[in-house]
């Protein structure tokens, strides 16, 4: 039994989804991509079927599993995420490009644009929220966030196969979110650093602004 083709909708949704997704887990992505490939399940674009080899299965596979571990690890996510900025969002425009393949040049120059715009936004949001939690002494809201980070990479890249017009109403929806949160871990996290800045600096804190009402002397003298 053939696998199902994909036509121009799911194909471009394919590239989108590739393309974010990769910005969260580009080893996850690639693995995926190749397991699907290789199961029969999905007829991958002759740009993306290398990923299908088993070689390219199971050296996606173990580094997909590295990944899934250091990622829920507090600390080293964080330091991963900062290394990762040099493959994820190139990985995110070469295989948003791969899904319509070099014969067709223009649009797959389009394709990386986006595919590596959408990752550098799904990374970036990655990369501040992850360094605000971290900030927590417990495990559990860093682990939970990696978690949900596996099953939007994997719920999107099934809605953009199956559900293309579903995974493109999502995809607005998240990326809404994403922008929402990356800013305010961002004010967060720098708000952080600069408490540490001044602390080691020896800087005192900035005073805070008197409450409506109050005078800067605290006791006046009516006896008079």
């Amino acid at each position: 039994m053939n696998a199902p083709t994909l036509d121009t909708l799911q194909l471009v949704a394919l590239a989108a989804a590739l393309g974010w997704a990769s910005g969260l887990r580009a080893f996850l992505v690639m693995f995926a991509v190749g397991v699907a490939g290789l199961g029969g399940w999905v007829q991958l674009p002759s740009g993306l079927q290398p990923l299908a080899s088993p070689v390219a299965v199971g050296i996606t596979g173990i580094l997909a599993l590295l990944e899934f571990v250091g990622d829920k690890i507090p600390g080293v996510d964080s330091l991963l995420d900062f290394i990762s900025t040099l493959l994820r969002i190139p990985a995110g425009a070469v295989l948003a490009a791969s899904v319509f393949g070099l014969d067709h040049g223009l649009v797959a120059a389009l394709a990386a644009a986006a595919g590596g715009s959408l990752a550098a936004v799904s990374h970036g949001t990655k990369l501040s929220t992850r360094a605000a939690i971290n900030t927590s002494p417990e495990p559990f809201s860093n682990v939970g966030a990696s978690f949900g980070e596996d099953t939007l990479v994997l719920g999107g890249l099934w809605l953009a196969w199956l559900h293309p017009v579903l995974f493109f109403i999502a995809l607005v929806l998240v990326l809404a979110a994403m922008i929402w949160l990356a800013r305010r871990s961002f004010r967060f996290v720098r708000a952080l650093l600069g408490r540490m800045a001044r602390l080691f600096s020896g800087r005192p804190e900035p005073a805070s602004p008197p409450a409506h009402g109050a005078t800067d002397v605290p006791f006046s003298d009516k006896s008079a």
